[in-house]
């Protein structure tokens, strides 16, 4: 074996396998960043489908006889009514979802800045690639996600339907997904997905660019360097910008997602993201696209936060060699008996022991 060749498998894990293992890394770092914040987007998504006016064409009291909540009246009456655990109602195919999403397209786009796009001569990446960069990787990460994202809207409604007297539509994730396949197809896992890429792709346009561009900004015009500080004040930032510009499509992909359908899988209230746009903006007005807009900016703001730190903790004992460790306090610290989560550490945890012995058998 050459030199080259044995000091590179001396090397640590990230150095070795990067793209690997900058996608385990995120991965993780958005499973915990969902978990403390899954509760503001449980609040956001009920108050996306309050007052919702086309349910009045189905004979749907529900409209007339729910009183408007706020955010904090919403998340209140979520745990008075139902219960403090059913604020994480649905958080397992939310699970599954930023494990292909986040990590997906944080990779995407490292790869799309790196390799297609690459940096100008002074080193510096332009706004316009970070623009078609962000959205190109949110696009790719949240079609591939759709499914999972369509079973976590339906499960996060599952509590408003038990407190209406209507039958509850899953016993579980995985009988989510089984109905769904068998009411409607594959097509039916993809219900929403136009109006869902296009909040993907107006958040990562607002998000990646506002975090690139803040970051870079701090780190040339204040004393401030390259770390979890920089990267919170980006992410306060980018998370309003991403708020605003996403909000709107982010109601419409819910409203579509949640809608009830027919024996064919077709939806009984909306023909089209743009007929569901017109009947919100006519029958509730202009800000109606805009409800859910404070959860969904605090969850945006938490989650960068927690999710940048979780990375970098993460990364130190990944290249420090402790992996194990950090696997071992991953899995502490999520509920046991949760499938989910369990796959998430078996799969973490195999891809240690396969890459330390492929380097331990030489």
């Amino acid at each position: 074996m050459s030199v080259p060749e044995d000091e590179e498998r001396l090397l640590p894990l990230a150095q070795r396998w990067p793209r690997a293992s900058k996608f385990l890394l995120s991965g993780c770092a958005a499973t915990v960043a969902e978990l403390a914040t899954f509760p503001l987007d449980l609040t956001k998504t009920r108050l996306q489908m309050q007052g919702e006016a086309a349910l009045a064409r189905l004979g749907d009291s529900a409209r007339e006889s729910a009183p408007y909540r706020g955010m904090v009246r919403t998340a209140l009456g979520i745990v008075q009514e139902e219960g403090f655990l059913k604020l994480w109602q649905g958080v397992t195919p939310a699970i599954y979802r930023h494990v292909v999403y986040s990590g997906g397209r944080m990779v995407t786009y490292e790869h799309l800045r790196e390799v297609v796009f690459g940096k100008s001569e002074d080193k510096h990446y332009p706004l316009w690639k970070s623009v078609i960069g962000g959205m190109m990787a949110g696009v790719v990460g949240q079609f591939l996600a759709n499914p999972t994202d369509l079973v976590k809207v339906q499960m996060q409604m599952e509590g408003k339907r038990k407190l209406e007297g209507k039958p509850l539509r899953f016993r579980g994730v995985h009988h989510a997904f089984a109905k769904i396949l068998s009411e409607g197809g594959i097509r039916g896992l993809w219900a929403g997905w136009v109006p869902n890429i296009q909040r993907a792709a107006l958040v990562n346009m607002g998000d990646l660019t506002t975090y690139d561009t803040v970051k870079h900004y701090l780190v040339l015009n204040t004393p401030l360097e390259d770390n979890i500080t920089t990267h919170g004040l980006s992410s306060l930032c980018s998370g309003l910008v991403a708020s605003i510009l996403g909000t709107p499509a982010d109601v419409i992909k819910s409203r579509i997602m949640n809608q009830p359908r027919d024996k064919q899988g077709r939806g009984l209230l909306y023909k089209s993201s743009t007929d569901c746009l017109i009947q919100a903006v006519q029958g509730e007005g202009f800000m109606s696209l805009y409800k859910g807009f404070l959860p969904s900016w605090l969850r945006m703001v938490t989650s960068g936060f927690s999710s940048v730190f979780v990375f970098f903790v993460l990364k130190l004992l990944l290249i420090c060699k402790y992996f194990p460790l950090s696997l071992l306090v991953f899995s502490m610290a999520l509920p046991p008996n949760h499938n989910s989560f369990s796959f998430l550490y078996l799969f973490l945890f195999s891809f240690y022991l396969s890459s330390e012995s492929c380097y331990l058998s030489w």
